[in-house]
């Protein structure tokens, strides 16, 4: 898990390292780590967050690994099978 604010200083930095990050596949994901939910890069619940709750990982098992649950918006299917697993 790699958190947003730890990737620079400036947000001009902090792009930068991210679309490092992204083009080398480093990251798939984001998430917050406040409510520990998460989801795809393009969510649009994902990019009003603060950047000081966002943060990132390489896989949804890495994700689900740390407690992190899908996003109810972007990831439809993933969040259902969570949702029917924890009432069953």
């Amino acid at each position: 898990m790699i958190r947003h604010i730890e990737l620079g200083n400036v947000s001009f930095t902090r792009s930068r390292r991210l679309k490092q990050l992204l083009d080398t596949k480093q990251i798939r994901l984001g998430g917050n780590a406040r409510l520990k939910i998460y989801g795809t890069m393009s969510c649009r619940s994902g990019k009003r967050m603060k950047s000081e709750n966002r943060v990132f990982f390489v896989s949804e098992a890495e994700a689900v690994n740390l407690g992190y649950r899908p996003c109810g918006h972007c990831m439809v299917q993933e969040y259902v099978r969570w949702k029917d697993s924890k009432h069953n």
